[in-house]
């Protein structure tokens, strides 16, 4: 029985299939549907006055419909779904963080209204350009991990920007960055990058994760003077004069650097060559220095 004052409401994994008999829900603000069996968004009207969040993370839901009265909406999630078009988001200006991880979109759309984000998740989709965000100016974390994008680019105006995850695409270069001054994080992992490049404005970067490519040099990264953790495991690093690009990032704690050449030829000697370069290391893979005990 649902508490008609209740302003949480937690309906995860209830083999739920049909939205129906929320009416009675006078006060709710949450409502969480996580892992049902929902086919079609319904039944949502009358908690119009109250809802702030919706989740229906992880159900059957082929099309977003059906939320047109949700105006007072901050928070939606429809991972997990079914859906292949951006669309009936119209009215829910409000919204701060919108997820809709692993569906079947091809295009970025039907979002240039919804200035207020500062949370868009699209990852694990088919997405081959970044587009249509130019007006999303208050975004601070856009996550585009997971698709077919090939080139950086359409990000110039969203220059609150401080995290943007790209990992898993098909990039062949680092670039398309330059407007993103408040940049702290950057994931590009997993593509085809072959250099470290055009991060000359980022300079606010604390996280830089570039595991995953073909990079065989460390090299443009010395005046990132904030960078606390560096990951480049897996890429093709050889040489051990590039450890002293490093070195100029005075704040930096964490280091990836296994499984490049420069870690399998010298791996008896490979941590300690790294605390000999940089001693205020705290974290080389995924073991922890000295002096961070």
């Amino acid at each position: 029985m649902l508490d008609p004052n209740a302003e949480y409401v937690d309906l995860e994994h209830c083999r739920i299939g049909t939205i129906a008999g929320f009416d009675r829900l006078k006060r709710v603000e949450e409502l969480c549907l996580r892992n049902n069996l929902l086919k079609k968004i319904e039944g949502v009207d009358s908690l119009a006055q109250t809802l702030t969040s919706l989740d229906l993370y992880d159900n059957r839901i082929k099309k977003i419909e059906n939320l047109e009265a949700l105006v007072l909406l901050e928070t939606l999630d429809l991972s997990f779904n079914l859906m292949r078009t951006i669309e009936g988001l119209d009215t829910l200006v409000k919204l701060r963080k919108l997820y809709l991880l692993t569906n079947k979109f091809t295009k970025i759309q039907n979002v240039s209204h919804l200035t207020n984000l500062t949370m868009l998740e699209l990852g694990d989709n088919r997405i081959r350009v970044i587009e249509g965000l130019d007006t999303l100016t208050a975004l601070e974390e856009l996550y585009l991990g997971k698709n077919k994008i090939t080139t950086i680019n359409n990000l110039d105006k969203l220059v609150n920007l401080k995290v943007l995850a790209l990992m898993s695409n098909r990039l062949t270069k680092l670039e398309g960055l330059g407007a993103l001054v408040n940049l702290e994080q950057l994931y590009v992992s997993h593509n085809g990058l072959e250099k470290l490049e055009a991060l000359e404005n980022n300079t606010k970067l604390q996280t830089l994760d570039v595991a995953g490519n073909k990079i065989k040099k460390v090299e443009n990264v010395g005046h990132l003077c904030h960078l606390e953790e560096f990951w480049a495991n897996d890429n093709e690093l050889y040489d051990w004069n590039d450890m002293e690009e490093l070195k100029k990032c005075t704040k930096l704690e964490t280091v990836y650097l296994e499984r490049n050449p420069l870690q399998t030829s010298h791996a008896t000697q490979y941590r300690r060559r790294l605390m000999a370069i940089m001693p205020n290391l705290k974290q080389i893979d995924a073991t922890y220095t000295r002096t961070a005990m």
